[in-house]
């Protein structure tokens, strides 16, 4: 049997109800940022911005009372970049992506030798065997925000820092105590990544499940091996990737007004595929230029423009021209999340 093609807008679409982007879901916090492959959160108000356009009646304190019961944890993952991912999630992930972690920190000229980052690991664990600590009550072992040494020995970010209510992620914890021991091996976390990556952002080729995980493309085949996959095709032929009974919703299901954080995930390059961004916008939204870049702001499942706080109101900043009805629900959703951050 022939392969199924898929459209760009039939991927768009996939990738908007698998990021629960198409309507809000009644789904427990720990069971949405599952759903979405992780929340990035160099900006602690992402994922409770995130969560916010995602899930019925979120309230803030929802996020921060499962950082504190550590239903949901933050660490450094995929990309070397901080992220939410639920507990009984943590090591699948951080297991998965290590030895590719570790493999491209030394490849860096002047970040030390393994054997220099394997001492220093063996001291943070000294450091942090009794409690987390700040960054500044750890000091030089601190510095750099821990720089490349958080390879070596897993750390979270441990509540309050890294909260709406105090922004700065910075209080360390090991994840053997906060998260508990490791449950998983490299195998089951490479399946992992890959089943993840699918689930949230699928169909996709396997090269995309590389560039949002930061790991070599050996190794997502690796992973695959160890997943039930379809597969399809996109109108270049390439091979898209897929869980068996993922969602597929048809390429003209309408797709509501969403505000998405700064950083949000389907903004990177992985998904370009889906056109959520069009590349005309992309530099508006990430650029030296702007190293904070922007919120954004989807209408039919494409970017249109950029929203920011501003003296306390949320303000829009178009793209493009829309249409009056795009306007008003832009509008609608604009005054419901400037309540949000109140």
């Amino acid at each position: 049997m022939a392969e199924r093609t898929l459209t760009p807008q039939a991927l768009n679409r996939a990738l908007l109800a698998r990021q629960l982007l198409l309507e809000r879901s009644t789904l427990s916090v720990e069971a949405a940022v599952e759903q979405v492959g992780g929340l990035q959160t160099q900006y602690a108000p992402s994922g409770y911005v995130g969560l916010w356009s995602r899930i019925h009646d979120f309230r803030r304190d929802d996020l921060t009372r499962a950082l504190e019961d550590r239903t949901v944890v933050q660490a450094t993952l995929m990309r070397t970049t901080i992220h939410v991912v639920s507990r009984r999630e943590f090591w699948r992930y951080a297991i998965g992506i290590r030895r590719a972690r570790r493999a491209w920190a030394l490849r860096i000229p002047g970040r030390g030798d393994e054997a220099a980052m394997i001492e220093a690991a063996a001291r943070m664990r000294r450091a942090l065997a009794a409690g987390p600590k700040t960054v500044k009550e750890l000091g030089e072992l601190g510095a750099g925000f821990v720089g490349n040494l958080g390879l070596w020995v897993d750390l979270v970010r441990v509540p309050p820092s890294g909260t709406w209510q105090r922004r700065r992620a910075d209080v360390l914890g090991l994840a053997d105590d906060w998260v508990g021991p490791e449950d998983a091996t490299e195998d089951e976390g490479l399946a992992h990544v890959v089943r993840s990556y699918l689930r949230a952002f699928g169909p996709a080729p396997g090269r995309d499940i590389a560039a949002w995980a930061g790991i070599p493309i050996a190794d997502v085949r690796r992973g695959a091996d160890g997943v039930e996959l379809v597969r399809y095709r996109d109108e270049r032929g390439r091979e898209l990737l897929d869980l068996p009974g993922a969602p597929l919703p048809e390429p003209d299901t309408p797709a509501p007004v969403r505000f998405l954080p700064h950083w949000d995930t389907n903004l990177l390059v992985h998904a370009r595929r889906t056109g959520i961004l069009p590349e005309a916008h992309r530099p508006r939204v990430f650029s030296t230029h702007n190293p904070f870049s922007v919120g954004t702001v989807l209408a039919d499942g494409r970017v249109v423009a950029a929203w920011s706080v501003r003296h306390g109101r949320i303000v829009v900043d178009p793209f493009e021209d829309l249409p009056a009805s795009v306007l008003q629900a832009v509008d609608a959703e604009r005054e419901a999340l400037e309540a949000f951050h109140r």
